[in-house]
């Protein structure tokens, strides 16, 4: 090196100094964002209730299809983006599963409509049968979830346990179809999913209300499992 040059210290060293010395190094948080739960509650809510209501037959099939791509997909899925910024796993895994999930039953009817996409299928109960191993995988899913909501408050908790009523229902719903039954539990489980969107909007609502009031105007519930009944319970 050059005489009268030094060699300018690298961000890590610069680090290291710091530490180093005795200096105090000051941690700046980063101003957390607007809560996103209330946009993922909804875009889930709104998408179930349209395809629940075509499995309960009394709305047109596919008018579910855009929404779940749009609504109950990629803006479920940013809101999962936006609570791993406010560092909530919870809501993250949750907002981001469901909307891969809406986004990807919505992409396998579009291509199931207008493609060959299905001919490696040999009939109708083939495709039930793919719907029902489809659904039984979320299920597994949403029942570690379901557990990991008694800590989060009474709303959240009533919409995973709803879901998972909703979805064991349409597991036994399309195994049913693929083995030649009729669509009663299919209809079963869309009405379950009535009722598990109902949950879902409530909770969206909630979030929303409270949050332009300052105070609570749709109350949510406590946690059923809180850190202090643990330790109590121990």
């Amino acid at each position: 090196m050059p005489r009268g040059f030094r060699r300018r210290p690298s961000k890590e060293e610069d680090w290291m100094s710091a530490l180093s010395s005795d200096r105090p190094v000051q941690l700046v948080e980063s101003t957390p964002a607007a809560d996103p739960a209330p946009l993922g509650l909804a875009g889930f809510a709104l998408t179930t209730f349209l395809l629940s209501g075509t499995n309960a037959s009394w709305i047109p099939d596919l008018i579910w299809v855009a929404p779940a791509i749009f609504y109950g997909g990629m803006a479920q899925f940013a809101a999962g983006m936006w609570e791993f910024r406010n560092r909530n796993v919870f809501g993250a895994t949750a907002f981001s599963t469901y909307g891969g999930f809406w986004m990807g039953l919505g992409l396998y009817v579009i291509l199931a409509h207008t493609t060959s996409f299905l001919t490696a299928l040999t009939g109708k109960n083939d495709v039930n049968n793919s719907l029902a191993w489809f659904l039984f995988a979320f299920a597994v899913f949403n029942f570690y979830m379901l557990i990991g909501s008694m800590r989060v408050n009474g709303a959240v908790f009533g919409v995973f346990l709803t879901l998972q009523i909703t979805e064991v229902l349409l597991v036994i719903g399309f195994f049913n179809l693929s083995h030649g039954g009729t669509a009663w539990w299919l209809h079963a489980g869309g009405w379950a999913g009535i009722v598990t969107a109902a949950v879902a909007w409530y909770a969206s609502a909630a979030g929303v209300l409270n949050g332009v009031s300052g105070r609570v105007v749709l109350p949510v519930g406590r946690p059923l499992v809180s850190e202090a009944r643990v330790a109590a319970t121990a």
